[in-house]
């Protein structure tokens, strides 16, 4: 099998490599439903090392930078209540905190989560987070920029390997609100 995009060598769909994901993303592959067949979710072998965004364009193809997301997890904060919400952009934009996610968390303030949260309450690996399989009250944010795009590349859950998305699926995600001008060219 070949990837849409990128130059990668392992390519597979990625109900046939749930043992390579992290519990809550292999869950989520399992159960998942909508316009987007299973199947199209493609999970992609990929060097840990080579991880962070920048080291990553370079070895894999550097299209990627406009066919790649980030995700990141926020905590908004109102009085004592703390939201968690994951922020969905393309890699090559930054996401607008103070802008368009404090207004659509209702938050006074917001805040990227620490490490230990993010990972700890998503049950994935810093460096590997993905808005698929995140718990189900969160919002997660999406630019809308990321669901107009054929195929996104994004984290599976763990720093080694990334899954492939039509970009259309990101707007059927549990708790998936797609937002304009979230990310912000840089």
């Amino acid at each position: 099998m070949r990837a849409p995009i990128g130059t990668f060598d392992d390519v597979r769909p990625a109900p046939d490599c749930l043992d390579l994901l992290t519990d809550p993303v292999a869950a989520a592959v399992r159960a998942w439903t909508g316009a987007v067949p299973a199947d199209q979710l493609l999970y992609v072998d990929t060097d840990p090392d080579v991880a962070d965004t920048a080291v990553f364009i370079e070895h894999y193809g550097p299209r990627l930078l406009d066919e790649s997301a980030n995700c990141v997890i926020v905590a908004g904060k109102r009085g004592e209540t703390t939201t968690l919400a994951a922020c969905v952009v393309r890699s090559a934009t930054r996401i607008d905190v103070n802008g368009v996610v404090r207004k659509e968390l209702g938050s006074r303030k917001v805040r990227f989560a620490p490490m230990e949260t993010a990972t700890g309450d998503t049950g994935m690996e810093y460096g590997g987070i993905t808005p698929i399989g995140l718990p189900a009250d969160w919002p997660v944010l999406v630019d809308a920029t990321v669901v107009d795009t054929p195929w996104v590349l994004i984290g599976s859950g763990r720093r080694r390997g990334k899954l492939i998305v039509p970009g259309k699926a990101f707007a059927e995600l549990p708790g998936a609100v797609v937002l304009e001008g979230l990310g912000v060219e840089v």
